[in-house]
């Protein structure tokens, strides 16, 4: 059964564009060595929590708003072996550099998941 990983991460609202570009670049990349989609979405209806919530989860900023966003595999040997060929391009380890990236990384949740329902 199919394989997905998982991100949220806060991104300045003025790096969207950034952000955006960098999805692009690396989406791109991972897509030719075998991901089946990659998706980025932007919070629209992301509302604060007292105790749990997107914006508590990434500790979000004025002027930020919430990243989520997936990739999904055939499984998760493909996933391995296609993020093992990712993290070694020199496409996608031009963004791997922290004063680079366009988000703070040190607030981002990501975490891999077996699918469980696929409608």
């Amino acid at each position: 059964m199919a394989y997905v990983d998982g991100f949220v991460v806060p991104v300045p609202k003025k790096n969207l564009s950034a952000y955006k570009e960098m999805s692009l670049a690396c989406g791109a990349v991972w897509k030719e060595f075998g991901a089946l989609e990659f998706r980025e979405c932007i919070g629209d209806d992301v509302p604060p929590g007292k105790v749990t919530s997107f914006p508590l989860s990434v500790d979000l900023q004025d002027g930020e708003v919430v990243a989520f966003s997936w990739i999904v595999y055939a499984s998760r040997a493909a996933r391995d072996e296609i993020n093992d060929k990712v993290m070694k391009d020199a496409r996608v380890k031009a963004f791997m550099d922290p004063a680079a990236m366009p988000f703070d990384g040190k607030r981002m949740i990501y975490g891999g998941f077996e699918m469980l329902v696929d409608l």
